[in-house]
């Protein structure tokens, strides 16, 4: 059912599971082209409520990314979904051989740089134009003017998951009101006042490929601003609460 967005004419050789995941199943596809040269290619398949929003999700953003550094990210090829399976649907891209080593330091820090730099929101504002999602957690990507509005926004989606998943806690809800309240406008107002702005770039995260070269891990990405670490050591938080801003900070402001 994938052959769809296939090349035209392949012939399939072999398909194997590859990578594990808790919400979507992951594979590697090989096959022969036309011309008898063989092509390896990676899919995604999400089965859930909201598979349809997460694979379209990704083709985005793994097409704005590739389209400024081709090298940086495997070529997207499709996302659609299965005819005969019902609400299943994949995302399906050039298979890039990875590992969980470190990248070379400076061919990272280049290609961030470079990423960061050219990168250009379409709208000039912060957020992306499709919905995005940390796994399985959907992300507000809706668009900001503002920098220190986006962030907020940001967390506080962040935060109901937490609630939902966890329960409402005193703590939480006192330390929230300092967050947003307090902390937030302390610290990221100043940067967009006094003729001072903020430059929305594209944000990912990246791992190394056995060929040394780095590459974009697949994960939620944005247009968003600076490099955030937030770590609470007194409360119980889990992933959702702070994993949006980890997988998708950040790179720099620019000020007048």
């Amino acid at each position: 059912m994938a052959q769809k967005g296939l090349p035209e004419n392949c012939r399939i050789i072999s398909t194997a599971r590859h990578g594990t995941s808790f919400w979507a199943t992951s594979g590697r596809i090989d096959v022969e082209l036309e011309n008898g040269v063989i092509a390896t290619y990676f899919i995604k398949v999400v089965s859930r409520d909201d598979g349809k929003r997460m694979v379209e999700g990704e083709f985005a953003f793994v097409t704005a990314i590739w389209s400024l550094l081709p090298a940086f990210a495997p070529k997207p090829i499709g996302w659609r979904s299965y005819e005969t399976v019902p609400d299943t649907h994949f995302f399906l891209c050039e298979y890039r051989e990875m590992t969980d080593e470190l990248p070379d330091i400076q061919k990272y820090t280049a290609c961030l740089a470079a990423l960061h730099q050219n990168s250009r929101s379409p709208t000039g504002k912060f957020g992306f134009h499709v919905t995005t999602f940390n796994g399985n957690l959907s992300l507000n990507n809706e668009w900001e003017t503002s920098w220190e509005a986006f962030f907020a926004k940001s967390m506080k989606h962040a935060l109901a998951f937490e609630v939902a998943a966890r329960g409402p806690e005193p703590e939480v809800d006192k330390l929230s009101s300092i967050l947003f309240d307090t902390i937030i406008p302390r610290l990221l107002r100043p940067l967009e006042s006094d003729g001072r702005s903020v430059k929305p770039s594209l944000v990912m995260e990246i791992f190394d490929t056995r060929t040394q070269e780095p590459m974009l891990r697949q994960e939620s990405h944005l247009y968003l601003t600076l490099a955030v670490s937030m770590p609470i050591t007194n409360v119980r938080f889990s992933t959702p609460m702070f994993s949006i801003l980890n997988h998708t900070v950040f790179t720099k402001f620019e000020t007048n």
